[in-house]
Formats: C-alpha cells, structure tokens, sequence
C-alpha cells in the first residue's frame, strides 16, 4: 500500500528489530483535540451528567484556562469527580465513547506511521498523561504492543478518584519511558517519538529520532532550532468548508445521477438503464468530487464471471460511492432496514432494487435475501458486505453466512473486493467526507457450485483469510497495559 509513502520514509528506510521503540503520545498526536473533551461531551449529551457535574467540570476548565491550575491539577479535579464510579463501568462508556466519538478523530497518518514501524518489528508504545480508560480502546484498535499512561486508582473494582503515581506527564513520561527502555532492553538512541506537546520535550531531547506531529507553538519553535522534522495533519479534527461542501455535494449527486438517466428510461422504456447510467454516473462524480483517488488491482476480475455476488469489508459509508464506480451496472445490494426511511438515501436505494433488511431478526433477515437469488439467476449481480455492518477501522469482523447462501442457491461465484481504507475518507461514526487515497484489490472469482450446506462454513473460512491475506491483518497482538511507576 503507498497511499502515505510521504509520511513514513525514514521508517521505511529504518533498521528493523524489537529493540527499537517507537513511543506515541495520544492526545493532538494519535487523534485530533483532546479525548477528555470527547469523555465529557458524551456523558452531558447521554445526560448522564448532573446539573452540579456540569458546573464543577466548566469550573475546572476555566481555572486551566486562565491559568489557575495546571495540568496535573486539572487531571486531579477530574479524577475525583469519578470517585465511586465502577471499574467496569468507566471501561463501557469508554468504549462507548471511542466508538461514537474518537475512532473518528484517529489520524489516518498516524495509523499509517504505527504500521509503518509494525512492518519493522519495532516495539510500538503509546506513552501519555491520558488515563487507561481514554488509551486502551484505541491501543487495541491500532494493535499497539504496550501502554505507559496516568492510571486511576481502583480498588476492588471501584474508582477511588485519586491519580496511581507518579503521572505519566512532562518528565514523568521521560522517567516512564526509560524505565520501560532499560527493562526491554530498548535502545532510546535507536528509538521514535511522535508528540504534538512541548511539555515532552525531555523524552525527545532522549530519543534518537525525534518527531513532532502538529506540534504546539514552542515545540514547533524548539523542532526548528534543532532541525527535528515536523509533520502537520490536517485529516481530522472540524471541517473545513471544502469538505463540507464536498459532503453536500456527494449526496445531492445522488438526485443529478438519477436525473441523468431519465433519457435513458423514456427512450427505451429500461428502468434498468436508468439505474445503469444513475449508478455510474454518481459513481465516477461522486468519487471526484469528494476527492477519492481510488487505485483497483485486479479490476479484470469484477468483469470476468456475472452475475455474481461481490462481497466487500465495509468501513465507511463512501464504500456505496467506491462499489458504484467499480461495478458501474447491472447490480445491486443491501442495506438494514431503518435505510429505506430516509427520504433521499431509502428512496434512491430502493428505486435501485436494494434488499432492505431487519438485522434484529434472522429469520426475517434471510427471508428478505430471497429476492437476490431471484435477481441472480436474471442477470443481476449482487453487492453485499457479509460482516454485516460497517468496522470501526481497518480489521476484519466475523462473516456471516447470508452473502455465501445466497451464491450457492444461485449456482454463481463469489468475488471478494478488499477494500483497504476507505475509512480514511470517513470513518463510521463519521459524518464529512475527507479526501483520500483507497486502496481496492479485487480478488479471482470464487466458484460455488461444488459447495454444500455441510462444506460451507470451511469455504467462508478460507475467504475471510484471503480478506486478512490481503489486508495483512494476521498479525496477532497482545496489547499490555502497564502501570506507570
């Protein structure tokens, strides 16, 4: 993949090996703002958070604002607001709260540097003043091999509202970092750091390979006298007008693409060469217009057998926009059922014979596929993503059977399309799309015609293994939390 060849060139011209580190900050760095924010949003608009909750957190902020307190104070003040809450609790509105706010806010350029070093064999690390709850869900999601953060202090399984310390901040984590260094027998001279605050200048001052990432006025300042390299992502964090734009303009393609085709319908009374025109006309504009430069290895393969059953991983909403332009006609697909009630998306889906769904009931769920055999065995391909919903990230969900039944009832192949990152362009819970560089690799058709109720759950197998093959996902990772002391 070389769509952030431009981020990760010393990384990829590095020497590989465990006793090189590369250490990254969470806040500003791995994601764009600050996770804390995120943390507070979700609880007041959850209204999970009391009218005095409220008021003590808005106090907390202006003191840190206007100086009042400092960075250690502020993370004491919240910490004890959290006393008496449940261990397990906090780790389920984390969760809770990665997935609705901060996978979104994960810079793709990051991932990509984590990855980069990951090819290396470097021992990866996040090392941040953030608490475990904030890290964890997104150390597992980027599959880091170790955390050094500030802990809250638990006690059979209740939150004390008091810091584990020392903190994990300013030279905290320098100490921290050497510490671990020192016990993995990690060389710092050969190690990175990514970090977007000046606060960390000691542990950069201690590696061999400092690297700012969006950093603050006097990091930047220090980076320049010393000649570190800076890099800026402006991927995340709150649109700019262009992407807005290009958001507003990808959707009402939608009503211009079908528009386009009504020549097509009155001359030759097709409705499905309207469908043909409108599904490759919002295809290839759609996909300019929100600047994704899509880059297909194996396109021969979405031509070579139809009909078919093209089985994508599905990351983002624009994964519709990126199937449009590549299968371009005679296709359809399936979408859960609270689709069809939108008044401009339900509507342009179901007048392009989309399957619509009820994924809470599977009895239900398998009756509605029906009518895609029928579609199959007329000429018409089909388009359906078998982890049933979209992923947080890049990683690979479980697949259900339903794609794979429908194939074998209809007697055609399977044609697996991997899609490598088009949550890079918009995440799931995502709502602007965002330029991107997507990288797609069709896979060879997939016969099914030997295949049998009792040999199906093998062939389902081996074609996931072919998506992770693909996606490089068979990694395994044990992500280690570590107290910092």
């Amino acid at each position: 993949m070389s769509r952030f060849q431009h981020v990760t060139p010393d990384v990829d011209q590095s020497k590989g090996g465990r006793t090189t580190a590369a250490f990254f900050d969470f806040d500003g760095t791995l994601i764009a703002g600050f996770s804390v924010a995120s943390f507070v949003g979700r609880k007041l608009l959850s209204g999970r958070m009391s009218p005095r909750e409220v008021l003590e957190q808005l106090l907390t902020i202006g003191d840190y604002g206007l100086g009042r307190t400092d960075f250690v104070g502020l993370l004491t003040r919240a910490a004890a607001s959290l006393r008496g809450t449940s261990d397990s609790a906090l780790r389920d509105f984390a969760k809770e709260v990665f997935e609705k706010d901060l996978s979104a806010n994960l810079y793709p350029e990051s991932r990509a540097l984590v990855e980069a070093h990951v090819r290396k064999g470097h021992t990866i690390v996040i090392v941040s003043s953030a608490t475990q709850y904030q890290v964890e869900p997104a150390a597992a999601e980027l599959g880091f091999d170790h955390i050094l953060c500030t802990q809250l202090e638990v006690e059979d399984g209740t939150v004390t509202g008091k810091l584990a310390a020392p903190m994990c901040y300013g030279k905290g984590k320098f100490d921290a970092a050497r510490r671990f260094a020192k016990e993995k027998r990690i060389s710092l001279a050969k190690s990175y750091f990514y970090t977007d605050g000046s606060e960390d200048i000691p542990l950069l001052e201690a590696v061999g390979f400092p690297r700012p990432l969006n950093p603050d006025d006097a990091l930047r300042k220090k980076a320049r006298r010393e000649g570190w390299p800076v890099q800026s992502f402006a991927s995340r964090g709150l649109p700019s007008v262009t992407d807005i734009t290009r958001t507003s303009l990808v959707y009402g393609a939608l009503v211009g693409s079908f528009l386009a085709g009504v020549p097509a319908w009155l001359l030759n009374r097709s409705w499905q060469d309207l469908t043909n025109v409108a599904i490759s006309t919002w295809g290839d504009f759609g996909s300019a217009v929100a600047g994704l430069d899509v880059q297909t290895t194996g396109e021969e393969h979405l031509w070579s057998q139809r009909p078919a059953v093209f089985i994508f991983n599905h990351q983002s909403a624009t994964d519709a926009l990126i199937l449009s332009r590549l299968l371009r006609h005679d296709f359809t697909g399936v979408a859960k059922k609270e689709m069809k009630s939108n008044p401009l998306v339900g509507t342009v889906l179901g007048a392009v014979g989309t399957v619509f769904i009820d994924r809470s009931d599977k009895d239900k769920a398998i009756e509605a596929l029906q009518p895609a055999v029928d579609s199959l065995k007329n000429g018409t391909s089909f388009a359906i993503a078998p982890e049933g919903r979209r992923s947080l990230g890049y990683k690979l969900g479980p697949f259900k059977k339903g794609a794979f039944h429908i194939a074998m009832q209809a007697g055609v192949p399977v044609v697996p399309i991997v899609i490598a990152n088009s949550s890079d362009s918009m995440p799931k819970s995502g709502v602007i799309i965002r330029p991107a560089s997507i990288d797609v690799t069709v896979l060879p058709p997939v016969k099914t015609t030997d295949w049998t109720k009792d040999t199906i759950d093998r062939h389902i197998d081996d074609i996931r293994q072919m998506f992770l093959k693909t996606l490089g996902q068979t990694r395994n990772v044990d992500v280690k939390l570590r107290q910092v002391k």
